[in-house]
Formats: structure tokens, sequence, C-alpha cells
């Protein structure tokens, strides 16, 4: 072969291994992205079941105007506190708000969901740690 057919073949592989590398990079934002989303769904619904709670009646096992109680254990199933994508603590509830926090599972992530409801709002806001 001639050194220019030898080159193009350099050149090539390069072009190749760079394209590869780029590609990896995009699959890993594309994922955590994902995982933002999902972490922020599942922190959602959390927060739909503190509004119920909030609404529903004392006599009726709510908390009757107040968030006071919903992180009682066995008051939120197990399985919307630990999901494949994170784990939920639900903080200590007061009248007016609580506050719930996700972690992800994967250990190279550094940032958590905080969601923080109110008896009329639902925020959730990704924390870079």
């Amino acid at each position: 072969m001639g050194q220019q057919q030898l080159l193009l073949i350099v050149l090539g592989v390069i072009i190749v291994g760079i394209a590869v590398v780029v590609g990896i990079n995009l699959f890993n934002a594309n994922a955590e992205e994902s995982a933002k989303d999902t972490m922020i769904s599942e922190g959602t619904n959390l927060g739909a079941l503190a509004q119920q709670y909030y609404k529903k009646p004392v006599a009726m096992g709510g908390g009757g105007n107040s968030f006071a109680g919903f992180e009682d254990p066995g008051r939120v199933p197990a399985n919307l506190l630990d999901t494949p994508t994170g784990t939920w603590s639900i903080g200590s509830g007061s009248s007016t708000s609580i506050q719930i926090t996700g972690t992800p599972k994967e250990s190279e992530y550094d940032w958590t969901v905080t969601t923080t409801v109110t008896p009329t709002e639902i925020n959730s806001v990704v924390v870079q740690n």
C-alpha cells in the first residue's frame, strides 16, 4: 500500500473513534435527563398523594387541612418510596406544606429532586450537590 492510503485509513479510524466517543457521551447525558424527568414525575405523584391526605378529613384517615402525619410509616406505599430510579424521604409536614426529597440510585449522579407540596401547588426542583 502506498503512504497516502495508510494515511487515509488512519484518518478514517480516528474519525470513527471520535464519533463513537461523542455518541457514548450523548447517550449518557440522555440517560441522566431521563432519570431526572422520571424522578420529577415520581415526586409529583407523591405530592398528589400528600394533597389528597391534606384534603381528606381526619375521620377518614386524612390530615384534615394539615400535612402533619403524612410522613408516618405506612401512610405511603413502600413501592412509591423505593423505586427503580431512586429512593424518597418525606420530611415532617406542617399545617401548610411538606417537603419530599428523592435521591437517584445511580451513584454517579450528583443531584437530588426536592418536591415542595402546599395545599394548591406541587413544585419539584432538581438540586445539584
